[in-house]
């Protein structure tokens, strides 16, 4: 029997919509299975479990940063981060992709405070730490 795997792709969503629809095309031609959490429905229980619960059951995390930090949770981390900080947590296969020039990026695609701006490039470089693709 053929394996086929499950990714987990993460990004920030209003401004990465499209680059997340053509991520996934590609991983279902590649025979993956991509997941994210526009794809599961309101559920009982909280958020956070159920992210966490999707992460665990994949074989890959995937990140996307460009030029927003994303929807902040409880800790003050965007839910971007949260999750990144969770698969490498436990051991996740982690693949991270950022934009290479995000000051060309058009301002709706930006942050647009201060402290936004600097928490996305604290997140940009965590996620360089590790191999990433540009």
């Amino acid at each position: 029997m053929e394996k086929r795997y499950q990714v987990f792709v993460s990004s920030t969503y209003a401004d990465l919509h499209v680059e997340r629809q053509e991520v996934m095309q590609a991983l279902l031609e590649l025979d993956c299975i991509p997941a994210g959490m526009e794809l599961f429905p309101a559920a009982n229980e909280d958020q956070w479990t159920l992210i966490k619960k999707v992460i665990d059951d994949c074989d890959y995390y995937m990140v996307i940063v460009a030029g927003r930090y994303g929807s902040i949770g409880p800790d003050g981390l965007s839910f971007t981060e949260m999750e990144y900080r969770y698969a490498l947590d436990i051991g996740k296969t982690v693949l991270g992709f950022v934009h290479r020039e995000p000051g060309v990026l058009s301002a709706s695609r930006c942050e647009a405070t201060d402290e936004g701006k600097a928490k996305l490039v604290t997140f940009r470089e965590f996620v360089q730490k590790k191999m990433c693709r540009f």
